[in-house]
């Protein structure tokens, strides 16, 4: 298996199967909105289109960000410590992120994507060695924001379990060994992109989202996005 890598502004050249990773916070926020019920999740471009998909679909919410904080219009923003307080059964959500979701819909030329973070590390493991690809393209989404390396980190430790230096059990894959995984946490902690959770100043940053951003294995699914009706749509799959 091949690995490579692209950012947001090289990824539309990318093809065969792609990872989108954004950690803090579009693809930690998807994860936890699929625990809380989610049926579906819409990624887009603009929050004009997220409010249109909200206005043409009943019954869905739009969520999401720009400069970290909901736009008028949306439900709730990009916050996993919000999302998991919510309840969501049933729901088709619509995303609209300043980095995630903009890998998604930049990767015009893969041929099959996941969206990922830490929290479904070792799912998404399991769901491409299932598929045995030759390539694995890699989408740093914020590398091309504040030098993205909470993304990096992922994708690196990705690569590592993908690529014979699993730093856990290769039969389960249940829970990833915190003595040697705590590095690459340490990255998205430390990160730029965390340093505004830390201020008590900005309560709406909360802290806590950065703890469920590095809460490695959290959930036992992957997150494949395919095509459909000239939308993105992401689905949960069990590996």
């Amino acid at each position: 298996m091949n690995f490579r890598y692209a950012n947001l502004s090289t990824c539309s050249g990318v093809t065969g199967l792609v990872v989108i990773i954004d950690v803090i916070r579009a693809f930690t926020t998807a994860a936890c909105a699929f625990s809380r019920g989610a049926e579906q999740i819409v990624p887009v471009s603009t929050i004009e289109e997220a409010l249109e998909f909200k206005r043409r679909v009943p019954g869905s919410m739009a969520c999401g960000e720009v400069n970290g904080l909901p736009p008028e219009g949306f439900d709730f923003g990009n916050s996993p410590t919000q999302v998991m307080k919510l309840d969501l059964r049933g729901r088709a959500l619509v995303q609209r992120t300043s980095a995630g979701t903009q890998g998604i819909v930049r990767s015009v030329k893969a041929d099959m994507m996941l969206a990922a973070s830490f929290v479904v590390a070792a799912a998404t493991v399991r769901y491409i060695e299932k598929l045995a690809p030759k390539n694995v393209t890699f989408v740093v989404t914020g590398q091309t924001r504040d030098g993205g390396d909470e993304d990096l980190a992922c994708a690196q430790y990705l690569e590592a379990c993908l690529g014979g230096r699993s730093p856990h059990a290769h039969e389960g894959r249940k829970r990833l060994e915190f003595t040697v995984v705590a590095p690459y946490l340490e990255r998205v902690r430390d990160a730029p992109d965390a340093r505004i959770f830390y201020d008590p100043a900005q309560p709406e940053f909360p802290e806590t989202d950065i703890i469920y951003c590095t809460d490695v294995d959290r959930f036992d699914f992957a997150m494949l996005v395919k095509r459909e009706k000239g939308l993105h749509v992401i689905e949960r799959v069990y590996p």
